[in-house]
């Protein structure tokens, strides 16, 4: 990847990392059913309710550039020449690890937590027969939702690049209706939702990250201050509404702004210092689809081995407010070196199968 281009793939590791942390927050502490009421429990809360408000601006930058890396699949390579590189190779990768991640987590919870009840409907990998995991796939009832949007999103936005602004504008609005209409099915709801941001980068992106990067708060007065000075009550006003809906739900405005203020801090950090192939997040960012596809088998295990321990009062107090206050990192620790650790045993032993198509495989679909 040209430098120029790396700052964007830190954005892409710093966008998984939130995602190993939210699932590390969201499978742990609000299943710790014994802890006492203090600082512990304080702990506890602290991290759900940050998990949460950080929904807002972990997913929605992560579409818009899955999106704007692939305006040129979009907009003029040929639908034959696309269904390896973008359709094929994604929907190998989504069944290859939804298998793999119902097979892992199942003999993880006989193992760890054989006394739990899952609803086997809630999730694919807790799916007790293969017509329920082929149900929850197919209604993005899967950890791996992002990856059954990547592959729905192509094929809605290359067929309908005709219509891009009244596609943009309903979707919009489908993100807010959403939020008080959700459906009811968890992974498509984040599927629809997230479309609108995926479409902007598809469609837009080009033109979106031009003005972002030719935007200047020293040159635009009547954005930043004077509007500030001049319309006070104006600017209050509106702020007061981001937030009044971000609170109630519906994040789309935060998260559009989101998006902008994140890129430009990335390309001014970039251009004050030029990033670095070698950097954390660009060696993350890099390998995304490894860290995405095996973290959810491994915090499956450290959260059920964890709650049991604290439950059961396994741990002194000391180590018990170490625990919670760190876990969430330890995790991301853990699963960030185990997927790049897989992604290399992958490559050295198994030409790459669990993370591209085999090249036969490939060879096949092209001819077709």
């Amino acid at each position: 990847m040209k430098n120029k281009q790396l700052w964007i793939n830190h954005i892409k590791g710093l966008c998984i990392c939130l995602v190993v942390i939210y699932h590390s927050v969201i499978t742990f502490y609000p299943h710790l059913t014994q802890l006492q009421s203090g600082l512990p429990e304080y702990l506890a809360k602290s991290w759900i309710y940050l998990n949460l408000y950080l929904a807002p601006f972990r997913m929605p930058v992560f579409f818009f550039i899955s999106g704007f890396l692939i305006t040129r699949y979009i907009e003029s390579v040929k639908w034959r020449d696309c269904i390896d590189k973008r359709l094929w190779n994604i929907f190998y990768v989504l069944l290859l690890w939804g298998v793999l991640q119902w097979l892992g987590i199942s003999l993880i919870n006989e193992w760890l937590a054989p006394e739990l009840t899952r609803n086997p409907t809630s999730n694919a990998a807790y799916s007790e027969t293969l017509l329920q995991f082929a149900v929850s796939m197919a209604k993005a009832s899967t950890s791996l939702w992002y990856l059954y949007a990547l592959v729905l999103y192509f094929l809605v936005f290359k067929s309908l690049r005709q219509y891009k602004v009244p596609v943009i504008v309903m979707l919009l609005a489908v993100n807010v209706v959403i939020s008080f209409m959700p459906l009811p099915w968890w992974g498509m709801n984040s599927v629809v939702r997230n479309m609108c941001y995926y479409g902007l980068g598809a469609w837009f992106g080009p033109q979106l990250m031009s003005a972002m990067k030719a935007f200047d708060v020293r040159q635009h007065p009547l954005i930043c201050a004077f509007d500030v000075r001049q319309h006070p009550l104006i600017c209050a006003f509106a702020a007061l509404l981001s937030a009044a809906l971000y609170l109630v739900n519906v994040p789309v405005v935060i998260s559009v702004v989101s998006i902008f203020v994140i890129m430009k801090l990335f390309y001014l950090l970039d251009s004050w210092r030029e990033s670095r192939s070698d950097a954390f997040l660009n060696i993350v960012g890099s390998n995304t689809i490894a860290i995405y596809t095996t973290h959810r088998i491994i915090i499956e295990a450290l959260s059920l081995f964890m709650i049991k321990k604290i439950n059961q009062g396994a741990l002194s107090d000391e180590l018990l407010l170490i625990v919670l206050m760190l876990y969430p990192f330890a995790s991301l620790a853990i699963c960030t070196l185990a997927g790049l650790g897989f992604r290399k045993l992958s490559r050295a032993l198994f030409g790459d199968v669990f993370f591209s198509p085999p090249a036969k495989m490939v060879t096949a679909t092209e001819a077709h």
